[in-house]
């Protein structure tokens, strides 16, 4: 983690400089790479959830999309302008971004990956609540704490009620088939305006039929429309496709049929590309060196070479198949990449509780320092807006989904979602916290996690693991706590603690 106290005191600086300005967002500025050439680091496609408004931010960049007219957003889903955009739906933008963390953004695309009605609901089997499958149309879809919810929300996902209404779902296919969403939404039911997306069995072209999952599509060769230049003969089994028509019960009538959302990171006359995904399958590296090397995400080849930066602590064995990454790199050909920088986006360390103080851009949650950052989205959980600047101090129950900088005392979070209740807290809930992180230290008095040190005896590891744990730190293991724990700023105890791999149990 050489890099991580660097970015910290960039992000701090640079978040002066035009915080006030991010409303949605709450933050600004950004590290990234120092490439010359008058400050812009690079000209193509930036693809990516959003995270915020006041111009639009991707990727951790704040594009001004003062130069496209009415805002526009090209979609054929409804989502036409840049207002009616939310944080976490992952969007495309064409243009120019540069070493200060702005840019500036020429088109703006927008595609739903799934829109239709939500069959089972399971949450997570495990009961420790990280995660809920929705089955959509066929297509299994995880919504976990990292996704933007609205329409509902997450705690009442969890509780696996059946959903009555449609969803509009933004999400990355994984390398399984199923999909990891960013951003989903109850909308009114509407049988007529349909979109799927999925691998294709049972093309019979003979009868203008195949099959997606659960759902029977048929076309009609007079009025169906193909995209991307696909015709009828690239209706093969196997191949990854999405449908837009009407559903009656489980037959789909196509009215387009096009690519699937990989087509989003497709080149563009640029050769420039930074794109946020899931990898599709791992690092493998290239003869008996350990560089070069590559990986696949999105549908693209990305090479790893020795001049490839490596952010947050991330080693070449963590590049595997379902890890959330953003890559920053260019075109070699329409389907490799030569990667510049890769940088973590999937959360690994979480906070609960009250906000105790807030300063800059950074706040305390239970003693946890959590900073802000361009990529931090901010959401209410009853679907409200809400900013840094009017976050709640001391009476509300605040969730934090991020990343684990720093080392030490210096240990803090870097938010990538921000979910305040929609409700005041009881006084009983106002020193009651949650955390997950790393485990620092441990005597057999104490804890220290994401730099909060607070008492712990026997009495509050689960399954009395108390000495299994501290044998398995002495032995240098890597551990991942869960802690529920009670106090004040400077007053802390454990109450709960629990290994994150017992979840699985």
């Amino acid at each position: 983690m050489k890099r991580q106290l660097r970015n910290r005191v960039f992000g701090l600086a640079a978040g002066t400089v035009a915080f006030g300005a991010i409303s949605a967002c709450g933050g600004s500025g950004g590290g990234g790479l120092d490439i010359a050439d008058g400050g812009i680091r690079g000209t193509g496609s930036s693809v990516g959830p959003v995270s915020g408004f006041g111009s639009v931010f991707v990727n951790g960049v704040e594009f001004s999309t003062d130069d496209i007219p009415n805002r526009e957003v090209e979609s054929n889903d409804g989502i036409t302008a840049e207002g009616l955009l939310s944080e976490g739906m992952i969007l495309r933008v064409e243009g120019e971004w540069r070493d200060d963390g702005t840019g500036t953004a020429e088109k703006l695309s927008y595609d739903d990956t799934l829109r239709g009605p939500v069959g089972q609901v399971t949450p997570d089997p495990s009961g420790a609540g990280e995660f809920v499958t929705l089955a959509v149309m066929g297509q299994s879809v995880r919504v976990d704490r990292q996704t933007v919810v609205r329409g509902t929300t997450y705690a009442t996902l969890l509780e696996g009620s059946p959903i009555a209404d449609h969803v509009r779902v933004s999400a990355w296919r994984q390398a399984d088939g199923s999909y990891r969403a960013g951003y989903i939404r109850t909308i009114d039911p509407d049988l007529t305006d349909i979109e799927l997306e999925g691998s294709v069995s049972a093309v019979d072209t003979a009868i203008n039929e195949f099959t997606i999952g659960t759902i029977t599509v048929q076309y009609d060769d007079n009025s169906v429309s193909f995209g991307s230049g696909l015709t009828e003969a690239d209706l093969i089994d196997g191949t990854v496709l999405e449908v837009e028509g009407t559903l009656a019960g489980n037959v789909l009538t196509a009215a387009t049929i096009d690519r699937d959302d990989a087509r989003r990171f497709s080149r563009s006359s640029e050769d420039d590309i930074e794109f946020t995904a899931t990898i599709d399958s791992p690092y493998t590296p290239s003869g008996g060196a350990t560089r070069p090397g590559e990986f696949t995400m999105g549908g693209l080849t990305v090479r790893v070479t020795d001049a490839t930066e490596l952010d947050d602590g991330i080693t070449l064995e963590d590049l595997i198949e379902g890890l959330l990454i953003q890559v920053e790199g260019k075109f070699l050909s329409d389907t490799v990449i030569e990667a510049d920088e890769i940088e973590l986006r999937d959360g690994n360390a979480k906070v609960k509780g009250v906000i105790s103080s807030a300063a800059d851009n950074t706040f305390i949650i239970g003693g946890v320092e959590v900073l802000i950052s361009p990529t931090t989205a901010f959401t209410v959980e009853d679907g409200s807006g809400i900013s840094f600047q009017t976050l709640p101090i001391g009476s509300t129950t605040v969730e934090v989904e991020g990343i684990e900088r720093g080392q030490g005392a210096d240990a803090f979070i870097e938010a990538l979602k921000v979910e305040v209740d929609d409700e005041i807290a009881d006084s009983d809930d106002l020193d009651q916290y949650e955390l997950e992180g790393k485990l620092m230290n441990i005597t057999p008095s104490s804890i220290t996690i994401l730099g909060v040190s607070m008492d712990a005896g026997p009495g509050a590891y689960d399954n009395n693991s108390q000495d299994e744990i501290i044998d398995r730190f002495d032995e240098g293991e890597l551990l991942i706590l869960e802690v529920e724990y009670s106090g004040d700023l400077n007053n802390f105890i454990a109450e709960e603690i629990e290994l994150e791999e017992d979840d699985d149990d």
